[in-house]
């Protein structure tokens, strides 16, 4: 059953000689058509930047495959955590990130609309992204790998079905 992606603007920085300075970026909107619109996208959530599993296995992960997943017809892979545009691009400086694209959803709209927003206070967290991933063709949702016990203040962080191979393996089986 094929689902249409939530309609939202994600608040990104990007790098602009122009502005000069120290801190050369400028704010820049980036809607879902931009990202979904006439491409076929991996996006993969995660509940935070910096945090263990995401910074040590997930996001390295697809950084570490991301031709494997161009060359199965995929046009960009993005990351997506509940964080903001200043803490997503040091993150993936401090994980010299070069081709996946960190996308910051720092009031949690994407999320939200997808239903995957969780109360994380148990971890003094607040509201973050369950993990999953999932493959989206022209804005149409085709697969989601969602991490099993989807509830807030989970005692856990399950990391089975969300990681590259997993969706690696479906695209090979299409």
């Amino acid at each position: 059953m094929e689902a249409t992606v939530p309609q939202v603007t994600f608040k990104t920085r990007v790098r602009d000689e122009s502005v000069g300075g120290d801190n050369p970026f400028r704010w820049e909107d980036v809607t879902s058509d931009k990202i979904f619109k006439g491409k076929n996208i991996v996006l993969f959530a995660l509940p935070g930047a910096f945090t263990p599993t995401c910074s040590s296995t997930h996001l390295p992960g697809y950084e570490g495959k991301y031709q494997e997943l161009i060359d199965k017809g995929i046009d960009e892979v993005y990351c997506l955590s509940v964080n903001d545009a200043f803490t997503m691009y040091q993150w993936g400086k401090h994980l010299n990130i070069e081709k996946v694209k960190l996308l910051p959803d720092g009031n949690g709209d994407f999320t939200r609309l997808m239903g995957m927003l969780v109360n994380k206070t148990n971890l003094g967290f607040g509201d973050r992204s369950w993990r999953y991933s999932m493959l989206v063709k022209d804005g149409q949702i085709q697969q989601i790998f969602c991490e099993p016990g989807l509830e807030d203040n989970c005692a856990s962080d399950p990391f089975e079905v969300s990681d590259v191979d997993t969706m690696l393996d479906y695209l090979a089986n299409q």
